[in-house]
C-alpha cells in the first residue's frame, strides 16, 4: 500500500476498513513503509487502535510518535496545530507519514461538523508540504454520510487494499456545508458589551459559569477564552457583541457574536510564525475548549466554545 506520491506532494488518502485486522495490516503497513523510507512517523488514533499500531509494529514501534487522538485531539479545531503541524513542522526538512484518525464511533453529533471540517482543511493547511497523512475510517460502525463525507475531504480513498482517486472530492464543499447557524439556548445568559464592557464580560462569564458547577481550573480557561473573542470582536468585529453562557449535556457553553466576517476557514488553526505578534487568539481559544464551532456570514460570525463540567 505506497500512498506517496511521486513529486513529493501532499498526500490525503482515506482508509476505509471493515475489521480490527484490516485495520491493523493497513495502518501497520502504512508505518512500515514509512519508516523504511526513512520518513519520521506519527500515529494519532484513539488509544484501542493504538495498542493495536503498537503491538504490529513489534520492537520497531519505538521508532514512532505514538498519541492518543482522544485526548489530542478532543476539539478537532486542535488537531492541526497542535498534532499535524506540530509534527510536521519538528521535521520540516524531511517528508513525514501521519495516521491521523479524528473520527470515530463515539465522537458525539456536536463534535461531528468539526470533524468533518477538519478533515476537509487538513488539504489547505498542508497544500505545498511533503507529506502524506492517512485517515482510517471505520465502515462498519461509521454513519454511511460520514463514509460519503470521507470521498468530498479526501483526494484519494484505499478500500479493500485499492486506492484510487475519488469522484467527490470537494473539501471546500464540506466547510461550507457544516458552516452551520448556532442559536444560543432558550435559558441562556446573554450580556451586550462594547469596548468598555470587556471587564464585565469576563466577569460576567466567569460568574455565570461558576453558578453551573464549572470548576477552577476551567474557570480559568474561560476567562482567557472570553477575553480574547470579545476583545476580538471590539476590534474586529464592528466594535460590539453579545455574549451568551448556558449548560448543555454536561458542559457550559459560551458563545461570541459579533457583525464581523472570519474571511480565513484556516484561523485559529495555523501556529504562529516565529516572531508574530497578535493573531493567536482563535487558536487559543482552540487549544482550551474542548469544542469549538464557527459561523460565519456576510452578517456577523459565531464562535461556540464548550467546556466539560
Amino acid at each position: 500500500m505506497n500512498t506517496v506520491t511521486g513529486d513529493g506532494a501532499f498526500a490525503h488518502p482515506a482508509l476505509f476498513y471493515g475489521s480490527e485486522q484490516e485495520y491493523a495490516e493497513r495502518t501497520v503497513t502504512f508505518v512500515r513503509e514509512g519508516l523504511a523510507a526513512g520518513e519520521p512517523v506519527a500515529v494519532a488514533v484513539p488509544a484501542p487502535n493504538l495498542e493495536l499500531i503498537r503491538a504490529g509494529l513489534a520492537a520497531h514501534a519505538q521508532d514512532v510518535l505514538f498519541l492518543d487522538m482522544a485526548e489530542a485531539g478532543r476539539n478537532p479545531g486542535r488537531i492541526i496545530p497542535g498534532v499535524l503541524r506540530a509534527f510536521a513542522d519538528a521535521h520540516a526538512q524531511e517528508r513525514v507519514r501521519i495516521i491521523g484518525e479524528p473520527i470515530w464511533a463515539g465522537r458525539s453529533a456536536a463534535e461531528y461538523p468539526a470533524c468533518a471540517q477538519h478533515e476537509a482543511l487538513i488539504n489547505a493547511a498542508f497544500a505545498g508540504r511533503s507529506a502524506t497523512i492517512l485517515c482510517p475510517y471505520d465502515e462498519a460502525r461509521l454513519d454511511p454520510g460520514v463514509l460519503a463525507d470521507a470521498l468530498v475531504t479526501h483526494p484519494t480513498v484505499i478500500a479493500r487494499g485499492r486506492e484510487r482517486a475519488s469522484d467527490a472530492y470537494d473539501w471546500r464543499a464540506v466547510v461550507d456545508r457544516y458552516n452551520e447557524p448556532l442559536r444560543p439556548a432558550p435559558d441562556a445568559d446573554i450580556l451586550s458589551f462594547g469596548a468598555a464592557e470587556l471587564p464585565d464580560a469576563r466577569r460576567f462569564a466567569v460568574s455565570r459559569a461558576a453558578s453551573l458547577g464549572l470548576g477552577e481550573r476551567r474557570l480559568q480557561d474561560l476567562e482567557l477564552a472570553v477575553a480574547e473573542l470579545t476583545t476580538n470582536s471590539v476590534v474586529h468585529g464592528g466594535g460590539h457583541g453579545t455574549l451568551a453562557i448556558w449548560a448543555e449535556a454536561g458542559q457550559v457553553v459560551c458563545e461570541v457574536r459579533d457583525t464581523g466576517r472570519l474571511s480565513d476557514p484556516l484561523a485559529g488553526r495555523r501556529p504562529p510564525e516565529r516572531g508574530q505578534i497578535g493573531g493567536r487568539g482563535l487558536l487559543l481559544v482552540h487549544h482550551v475548549a474542548d469544542l469549538v464551532r464557527v459561523h460565519t456570514t456576510d452578517e456577523g460570525t459565531g464562535v461556540r466554545l464548550h467546556l466539560g463540567l
